[in-house]
């Protein structure tokens, strides 16, 4: 039998094992020394009287104890996370520091509002922005540098993490006036697009990346886009297109938020687009300021422009 004076962090580390695979992987996710990590899972094991891992094959996977205490593991976080929030409430208001992580569009349309209500409402709480590219802000949740962040949904993001969606975008495709496609009507086909150079948002892609929303348009219709340059600045994009480099396919809110003089900007004709949702690390439980934040972005009003997302846009997209 389990003694019930098992330390918390035997769990979280157990848990991070099972999300990463590898009990390296797991130390880096939560900072501790492989050592340290195997040892935590070691006297789980010990305590339960059981193997918890097959450690023959790779990635490690659970043994049929391992998957039952890794289900009552989470319960146990949770209702610890959710013991927490409830006694919040009776020590008053929240205070504390807590930091955002945001990509350059979302803090532009969404994250000024939600700031200055923020101080406003809740002037006990003092939120610092953290600014990252969508790949730099998984780094940064991993490693405690944000307590939650604002981030597309694709490409997906990394282990031990939740999410709860927020809105849908559409792509836009920006080009100089005297372009060809300045002939022809919106929303444009992405069939004449991929004829052109394309400036992305992201980063240059390979045949096979297709998580980012640019090369996810393409793909879907069979097309492989001639991708020549990628800032995740844009008004970088912009500039770049308004030297003649190129055109750019970007997200609405990028485009809605820059300076588009010298461009034209139009909706790319794809059922896809751009999914925004916010995300938090299940290794460790939120503190009081991180949740009333959490709790005020999901109460906020979307960017206008945007769309709420229906029940089945809010599942992952596969990374390919």
């Amino acid at each position: 039998m389990i003694r019930t004076d098992l330390r918390l962090e035997w769990l979280v580390s157990f848990l991070t094992v099972v999300d990463t695979g590898s009990f390296s992987a797991a130390a880096e996710v939560i900072h501790r020394s492989q050592p340290r990590v195997s040892m935590h899972v070691a006297a789980l094991e010990r305590e339960a009287g059981v193997s918890l891992f097959d450690r023959d094959r790779r990635p490690v996977s659970l043994t049929d104890a391992g998957v039952v205490l890794a289900e009552h593991a989470r319960t146990i976080l949770r209702q610890l996370a959710g013991a927490e929030a409830a006694m919040a409430g009776y020590r008053g208001a929240a205070r504390g520091v807590v930091t955002l992580g945001s990509y350059p569009s979302a803090s532009a349309a969404f994250v000024s509002q939600l700031l200055e209500r923020m101080a406003r409402t809740r002037p006990t709480i003092k939120v610092i922005l953290l600014e990252r590219s969508t790949l730099e802000l998984d780094g940064a949740l991993a490693a405690g540098e944000v307590d939650i962040c604002l981030r597309p949904m694709a490409p997906p993001a990394g282990p031990s993490v939740e999410c709860r969606p927020l809105w849908r975008e559409g792509l836009i495709v920006v080009h100089r006036p005297d372009h060809p496609l300045a002939a022809l009507p919106e929303p444009l086909p992405v069939t004449e697009v991929a004829k052109y150079p394309v400036i992305t948002i992201g980063r240059l892609g390979s045949p096979k990346e297709t998580g980012f929303e640019t090369y996810r348009a393409f793909h879907e219709r069979g097309l492989e886009p001639n991708a020549v340059q990628a800032t995740n600045q844009p008004q970088t994009l912009i500039s770049l297109v308004r030297s003649g480099l190129g055109i750019g396919v970007i997200n609405f809110l990028a485009v809605a938020t820059a300076n588009t003089d010298g461009v034209v900007a139009r909706r790319l004709d794809v059922p896809c687009g751009r999914r925004v949702a916010v995300y938090w690390s299940t290794t460790s439980p939120l503190t009081p300021p991180a949740r009333t934040l959490l709790r005020e972005i999901e109460v906020s009003d979307i960017p206008v422009g945007t769309t709420k997302l229906t029940a089945a846009e809010r599942q992952p997209q596969p990374a390919g």
